[in-house]
């Protein structure tokens, strides 16, 4: 797996940034101001990822999507791998916001981050229908973190 910084052209990975976060103006509103990559397998885009800058210390991955058909075979744990390398820093840390009680924040806690803090009501109040994980109606929001030092 190859992964690169995209600086240009962000939205031509719509398909799969939709993966994540299935708002289309919710992206828009972190894509331009995040730093965009993009996970290759050969010549095909398997995965993207978007990270922000919140303050001096905190990067928050807004977005992070691997194609289904490479879903559950590592590349989304190396993929994230990859992102805490880049960013690593003394005093830095890595955080990501996800629908409470979903297998998705189980995914991040098997890459070391630990949950933080929740968003009461974030899905419902923040997105024009229902958003659906696994079958779970998402309603709040619950971050985890990660220091990116030792």
């Amino acid at each position: 797996m190859e992964i690169t910084l995209i600086t240009e052209d962000k939205k031509d990975f719509l398909d799969l940034l939709l993966l994540a976060d299935e708002q289309e103006d919710m992206i828009d509103r972190y894509l331009a101001r995040g730093e965009m990559f993009a996970a290759c397998q050969g010549k095909t885009v398997i995965g993207v990822c978007v990270v922000t800058k919140e303050s001096s210390c905190l990067y928050e991955i807004k977005n992070f999507a691997i194609a289904p058909p490479y879903q559950k075979q590592g590349y989304g744990k190396a993929f994230i791998a990859f992102i805490c390398n880049y960013y690593q820093e003394e005093h830095r840390y890595l955080q990501v916001g996800t629908g409470a009680g979903t297998p998705t924040v189980r995914f991040y806690e098997k890459c070391g981050f630990t949950i933080s803090h929740t968003v009461p009501d974030f899905f419902t109040r923040f997105y024009d229908h229902p958003i659906y994980e696994d079958g779970i109606r998402l309603t709040d929001m619950v971050y985890l973190q990660k220091p990116l030092f030792d």
